[in-house]
């Protein structure tokens, strides 16, 4: 049995890692910053107490374990001459990868179908969408991620991996770990398969869905403005389930094999691992009034404050 792992890494090239170590380490610092500032923003403002913030602050939670999971190790790796990873840390950072990665998939569904609620359904939002059903469909939405992350875990790990434990990624992801192993996988990768279209699947279809009964209730607005601002509640959302959705179907959905294949995976691996959990707090701020209003506000507060004490 393999005890543990080597990590073949982003680049050999010496001087290329330490800029991706000084990149990373910004964008991980970005990271921390803007999705904690997102949650004490919403947990800080008793009038962003509503369903959608409160979503939202679990979406930074996840975007910040999500990061958290991966991109630390990788930044010791990049500086580091000793590649390997025992098979229980290779077994964890899947498993908390995989966890937070599953959950952030159902939580674009859950808030897709919180608009679609918003928009559809206005008069009913207050009496559906709850405190109960909130609480409801994010822990939902967890335990399904730890299930499914727990049976991809069991599938992998009680496989045969070759001698050399060479893993020709940045991370320890499912695939790169099934391309090591030395026995058959056919049944393993059907288990994985179906778990990924059930949490990922199952998403889409709720997104797809939910969308389309917002954009028909929106073409029967009459007045244009009023068009502009229900489609602009949605933009944020959208953009991210966009650029999400694109790079992991990207990544998972393709023939495997050659080695140009291996190299575009890991930096769609790169994007949706370090870029995204960076980018999603800056585009739900930057196209959001009332988040925008509330730093503002907490910004002018510590200037007030900063002044106060200068003079004192």
């Amino acid at each position: 049995m393999t005890s543990e792992f080597i990590l073949i890494g982003l680049t050999q090239d010496s001087n290329l890692q330490v800029i991706l170590f000084y990149l990373f380490l910004i964008m991980y610092l970005v990271t921390i910053i803007s999705n904690v500032g997102i949650c004490l923003i919403i947990h800080l403002s008793s009038h962003l107490h509503t369903p959608m913030y409160f979503f939202l602050s679990h979406l930074s939670f996840i975007d910040l374990c999500y990061s958290s999971s991966v991109v630390p190790n990788t930044m010791v790796h990049l500086l580091s001459q000793d590649k390997h990873i025992t098979r229980l840390a290779c077994a964890t950072q899947l498993f908390v990868f995989s966890s937070f990665g599953s959950t952030e998939c159902l939580l674009f569904g859950v808030m897709a179908y919180d608009r679609y609620v918003a928009i559809c359904k206005p008069l009913y939002y207050g009496t559906i969408m709850t405190n109960q059903t909130c609480y409801m469909l994010i822990t939902a939405s967890y335990s399904a991620a730890v299930l499914q992350a727990g049976i991809q875990i069991s599938s992998i790990f009680t496989l045969d991996f070759c001698s050399s434990g060479i893993i020709n990624h940045f991370i320890c992801d499912a695939l790169p770990l099934i391309r090591l192993s030395c026995s058959d996988v056919f049944l393993n990768e059907i288990l994985i398969m179906l778990c990924a279209s059930f949490i990922g699947g199952g998403s889409l279809f709720i997104i797809f869905l939910s969308y389309s009964y917002i954009v028909s209730t929106v073409l029967k607005i009459p007045s244009s403005q009023g068009k502009r601002r229900a489609f602009s509640t949605c933009a944020s959302h959208l953009t991210c389930v966009t650029l999400f959705y694109g790079t992991v179907l990207f990544n998972y959905l393709h023939p495997p094999g050659t080695a140009s294949t291996v190299s575009q995976e890991m930096v769609a691996s790169v994007f949706y691992i370090v870029v995204m959990p960076m980018i999603n707090p800056l585009i739900y701020s930057l196209r959001n009034k009332e988040v925008k209003l509330v730093l503002h506000r907490l910004l002018g507060h510590t200037v007030i404050v900063q002044l106060t004490f200068a003079q004192g």
